[in-house]
């Protein structure tokens, strides 16, 4: 056996003297204490817990990645947080986010206790209460306004992986339409209805790219390893790794750039374009995958047709990319097919024209003849499970709904709030994210088709995260009743007139996280502690507020483990036996075009992918994607970009203690040129002004030559305005706040937000 060698450093060859002499120290001063000898010797005592180690099975609340975890805790208290090997997505691992979940749990600017307002709405003030008073006042209004103005005129909006029993379950036993999901209209709700257009399929909540096989990755505004979503950090690492070649589009030099081998910095806005030219090199140079197209798509001739005008050199006009670089990536991609795909991204709403732009994207992949291959996307399957057993809701199609299984993420979304069609003669289905976030907002101010006048808020964070907040706000002052349910008390809870103080991931029983699939898999969340302080779970919640209205039908069951075996006893399991099988059920997927057997895998009308969309053109909307020109910043003025941080989640971790450590505040992308030309130094502080006026707090100057001239770009979440969160209050700018108008997408309703523009204030 080779012997292994040792690298002896300065610092280890001191440590291991100075262990040495303590216990020589030890051998000749045992009288004393081991403490008082080691403290003598600049030793700590090692520390360790005399109770036993506790393990639960988790999933990851941190983000909406959801990464299965293994929790360890001692005497009540949580110490560890791993991730789960037998999750499919975790695979034993963990981003930053991930590992604070303690720090999270441990936060001391959480709520504690259930509260109800005493000064004016907005001003914070509130009195503690018991759970009976608070409950018991909350049913009180709603049943109030539900019998003045119909269950419609109550709204929810939710996020994070506890507001199923909120926009779901809660909603549709009381019998509204207008709950609410951020993650569809202010994120991916182009992206799941260019999908279904075009395959007939939803990408869902895990994008299924088949990584393993890849040879050429193509991101388009997607910014791995900054978006730390810790299975796709995994996976692209490892297809670098081994050669996979990787073109970037973004007008920043992103992390995922610099290991680009093709970056692309593209005159934002201009995506479409640069799109239009790639199909047009596949076609006009026959490099797509022919045999693929004939037997699985329809429409290749009037797409031929489309795009036989939109060139490179027509591209590169709009773009500001050469012409000659637009042709070089086309052709790498035709090089690698069907192993080569335009990852579909999740924070699409962009521009107001954004599902064309991903109708664009899925014609290349198919025309890469990528879908159902290996290396390219693989069908997610969702795993079998049955929804527990309860009376027909008052209303469905809330979203997640009865359309998925209860704890998956769904695409189907809610209509507007006049539940019709709109006017311009599209049907229902292309009105759903728009109105969630958005449209819903406009009943509460104005009452029209019809009022909404309470809204149950969790976990949303309403001021940091919906574009035009100060519209929000005219909308909080004119409601009769808002409930907030939340960890922590962001700036939205100011605005609440009872606040419901939760339980956190890591203290609470939750519903199963059943996750469409390469390999379907449903997990568990069991508590590793009892929830801290007077705190509570949204199941609970729900419960009491059911039998408090007179929903007793749906409440049969009295505990979260009473539900959940109820639901696990139809696949044959139970939460123990889950927890034997480290909180995680793995079932058997159909990822390939090979598993349906010659059955078309796609249930669009005509059984192929469409090219050309009759479902679109029928509505009078264009059947194949058109480049759609936006405007132009101001002079003076710079397009406003922003996007994530590794060890952040929206407008939620940045009071997390461990998290605040690592990213206190964040900064302005400006480019070093602009900065130069404006006399302004790296790392002076700034104020930003919209075209609207609106101005955002101090923020810090990055001067490089990573971003565009043209664009400013900061990190998301930042700028609260919410006095008790001792860490996260007033820290940084606000990019929501400096989001006075967003453009609705007409096909799918997603908010396209980088339609801001900001200019630098040197004094405020």
């Amino acid at each position: 056996m080779a012997r292994t060698k040792l690298k002896i450093t300065r610092r280890s060859f001191l440590k291991s003297s100075l262990l040495g002499a303590t216990a020589l120290s030890l051998s000749n001063c045992s009288a004393q204490p081991l403490a008082t000898v080691m403290g003598q010797n600049g030793l700590r005592l090692p520390w360790f817990r005399k109770g036993q180690i506790k393990t639960t099975y988790n999933y990851c609340d941190m983000c909406p990645w959801r990464c299965g975890i293994v929790v360890k805790s001692v005497d009540g208290q949580v110490y560890k947080v791993d991730g789960n090997p037998a999750d499919p997505k975790s695979r034993g691992m963990l981003c930053a986010r991930g590992q604070a979940g303690p720090s999270f749990m441990y936060d001391p600017d959480r709520l504690r206790a259930p509260m109800i307002r005493t000064g004016a709405r907005g001003e914070g003030k509130f009195k503690e209460v018991t759970w009976q008073e608070a409950l018991d006042y909350t049913a009180e209004k709603l049943k109030v306004t539900g019998q003045a103005f119909g269950p419609e005129s109550v709204a929810v909006f939710g996020h994070t992986s506890g507001d199923f029993w909120f926009t779901d379950y809660f909603a549709q036993a009381w019998g509204t339409p207008n709950a609410a999901k951020p993650s569809s209209s202010l994120c991916t709700s182009p992206r799941e209805e260019a999908a279904k257009l075009t395959y007939g399929l939803p990408i869902g909540g895990h994008e299924p790219v088949d990584w393993e096989a890849i040879n050429c990755i193509v991101l388009i505004g997607s910014h791995i390893g900054e978006d730390a979503r810790n299975t796709v950090m995994q996976d692209f690492a490892n297809a670098w790794a081994r050669g996979a070649k990787v073109i970037v589009v973004d007008p920043r030099f992103s992390n995922v750039a610099a290991k680009a081998d093709y970056w692309l910095p593209i005159k934002p806005g201009t995506d479409t374009a640069l799109l239009l030219a790639w199909i047009n090199v596949l076609i006009d140079e026959a490099l797509y995958d022919q045999a693929y197209v004939s037997e699985w798509t329809t429409g290749f001739e009037e797409l031929a047709a489309h795009v036989s005008d939109f060139t490179p050199e027509w591209a590169a006009a709009i773009t500001d990319l050469p012409a000659d670089q637009i042709r070089a990536t086309a052709r790498v991609m035709a090089e690698n097919l069907p192993q080569a795909a335009i990852i579909p991204g999740r924070h699409v709403t962009w521009y107001g024209n954004d599902t064309q732009r991903m109708r664009a994207i899925y014609i290349i992949n198919a025309l890469l003849g990528a879908y159902g291959r290996e290396g390219g996307i693989y069908f997610s399957k969702s795993p079998y499970i049955e929804s527990y057993p309860h009376p027909p809701f008052a209303v469905t199609g809330s979203s997640g709904g009865c359309s998925a299984e209860p704890g998956e993420e769904s695409s189907e979304l809610p209509l507007g709030p006049s539940g019709k069609a709109r006017a311009d003669g599209a049907r229902t289905r292309f009105l759903r994210g728009a109105t969630a976030m958005q449209e819903l907002i406009d009943p509460m101010i104005s009452g029209e088709p019809y009022p909404i006048k309470a809204l149950i808020v969790y976990g949303v964070n309403l001021l940091n995260s919906i574009p035009n907040p100060q519209r929000t706000v005219e909308a909080l002052k004119k409601l009769d009743f808002v409930l907030a349910v939340d960890v922590l008390p962001q700036e939205h809870v100011a605005w609440a007139d009872v606040v419901f103080p939760e339980a956190t991931a890591l203290e609470r029983y939750d519903e199963l996280w059943v996750v469409a699939h390469k390999t379907p898999y449903i997990a568990m969340r069991e508590p590793a502690v009892e929830p801290l302080y007077d705190t509570k779970p949204a199941w609970w919640m729900v419960r009491e507020l059911g039998l408090r209205l007179g929903m007793d039908k749906y409440f049969k069951w009295e505990t979260a483990e009473e539900y959940l075996d109820a639901r696990l006893l139809s696949i044959g399991s139970s939460l123990d036996k889950m927890h034997e099988e480290q909180g995680i059920i793995v079932q058997k997927g159909k990822a390939y075009l090979a598993d349906f057997e010659g059955e078309s895998p796609f249930p669009t009308a005509s059984g192929k992918i469409e090219f050309y969309s009759h479902e679109l053109a029928a509505a009078n909307f264009d059947p194949i994607p058109t480049y759609e020109p936006v405007d132009e910043p101001p002079d003076g003025y710079f397009r406003l970009l922003y996007g994530r941080h590794p060890v952040h989640t929206f407008a939620k971790t940045q009071n997390t203690p461990l998290l605040n450590e690592l990213y206190p505040e964040n900064e302005l992308w400006l480019n070093e040129d602009e900065a130069a030309r404006q006399g302004i130094d790296d790392g002076a502080y700034v104020w930003l002004e919209n075209q609207d006026g609106a101005r955002s707090g101090p923020i810090k100057v990055k001067a490089t030559q990573r971003i565009r001239s043209d664009a400013v770009y900061m990190v998301h979440g930042f700028g609260q305005n919410a006095p008790q969160l001792s860490r996260a209050n007033g820290k940084g700018a606000s990019d929501t706040k400096l989001q006075t108008t967003y453009a609705l997408d007409p096909i799918s309703g997603g908010a396209g937000m980088r339609v801001n523009f900001v200019r630098i204030v040197r004094e405020v």
